[in-house]
């Protein structure tokens, strides 16, 4: 049963902005509709503006190295992100429940949704699975949702990467 919709989802949105900032609000507006989120008004520069500095908060919470610092700037995001619980049936896509208040705009919305969905990923999957990449050169970031909780890297492809590099160290 699938009960919270916010945690997986909402983490990897902020992930893939974060790694590859949008240019432009209409960038936006198209990697926000194709993660799944039904925009309900026009996205504006200043969501941008927002989503940008949203982005800039979230990317302190990733840096954090210890769980109470992380658990102090996500509380932080969360207190500033607080909206009370409503039942929704936007864009007839079924009875659902939304933290936020209705009719927000995309960069309110985002931090919102980036807030509550991070807390929820650590808190139900651990407060270290959130993190970047074990490869020195790759900085991108990752929200580890493996079953064992130990991904170290962002992608296969990094992965291979730094197996070839081990591999060769020792063969020299």
């Amino acid at each position: 049963m699938h009960l919270n919709p916010y945690g997986e989802g909402a983490v990897n949105l902020a992930a893939d902005l974060a790694n590859h900032r949008p240019a432009d609000a209409q960038e936006l507006a198209d990697r926000c509709v194709a993660a799944g989120l039904t925009l309900e008004r026009p996205v504006m520069p200043e969501d941008l503006a927002h989503t940008r500095a949203t982005l800039d908060a979230w990317e302190k919470v990733v840096d954090a190295t210890e769980e109470h610092e992380r658990a102090e700037l996500i509380n932080a995001m969360l207190a500033s992100a607080a909206a009370y619980p409503r039942l929704t049936d936007h864009a007839g896509s079924g009875w659902h429940l939304h933290y936020r208040d209705a009719r927000q705009p995309l960069g309110a919305l985002l931090f919102s949704l980036i807030s509550v969905g991070t807390a929820l990923h650590l808190a139900g999957r651990g407060m270290h699975r959130l993190r970047r990449c074990a490869v020195t050169e790759c900085a991108r970031i990752f929200a580890d949702t493996s079953r064992t909780g130990r991904q170290r890297y962002c992608s296969q492809r990094c992965a291979n990467r730094d197996a070839v590099r081990r591999h060769r160290a020792r063969a020299a």
